[in-house]
């Protein structure tokens, strides 16, 4: 498997649309494919601008607008369009306001699964992590997702929590110590 991190651009635009039209999401708390796509076909070098955005507010699913942390967006790539995968942070420490869940989160498309592909993208982006100079990073998966869990601790995942969402979603939150990858 050779698989890449890509900067979203206009040449993969077609790929990460198409996925969409599936009603695959890269957001795994809400199906975000229609929204994308409607702001795609409105104006697609807006779309790509606004997803790579470090600044600015950011509207979560609540309709509450909260300040965008910088971050970094990558799309995989296998010779075609396999998922997204996103970086979350604050410059100059690795707490994260309550509002963000992990620094890191990812979604490979459906027919993509079970290759190795969230854990080869999640290795590839604890290198950035170190970039920008975090020591550890925290990687939130839903408690009933396995898979998830699997790639977390297959990158140098603990278990560090369980919690649940003000929703009742239970949740368990990793720490990856950046040192130790």
């Amino acid at each position: 498997m050779t698989l890449r991190l890509l900067p979203p651009s206009l040449d993969l635009i077609p790929g990460y649309a198409a996925a969409l039209e599936t009603g695959w999401s890269p957001d795994t708390t809400g199906d975000v494919s229609g929204r994308q796509l409607a702001e795609i076909e409105r104006d697609t070098a807006a779309f790509l601008a606004d997803l790579v955005r470090q600044d600015g507010m950011f509207t979560q699913p609540s309709g509450r607008q909260v300040p965008r942390l910088p971050g970094r967006v990558f799309w995989l790539d296998d010779g075609e369009f396999c998922g997204s995968i996103n970086l979350r942070f604050q410059h100059g420490t690795d707490e994260l306001p309550p509002y963000v869940n992990g620094h890191i989160g990812y979604a490979v498309v459906p027919w993509k699964r079970r290759r190795g592909y969230a854990t080869e993208a999640l290795h590839q982006m604890l290198p950035v992590a170190r970039e920008v100079g975090l020591h550890r990073v925290q990687v939130i998966c839903d408690e009933d997702n396995e898979p998830s869990r699997r790639v977390i601790v297959a990158n140098g995942g603990i278990l560090h929590r369980r919690y649940e969402t003000p929703e009742g979603a239970a949740k368990l939150s990793f720490s990856i110590d950046l040192a130790t990858c």
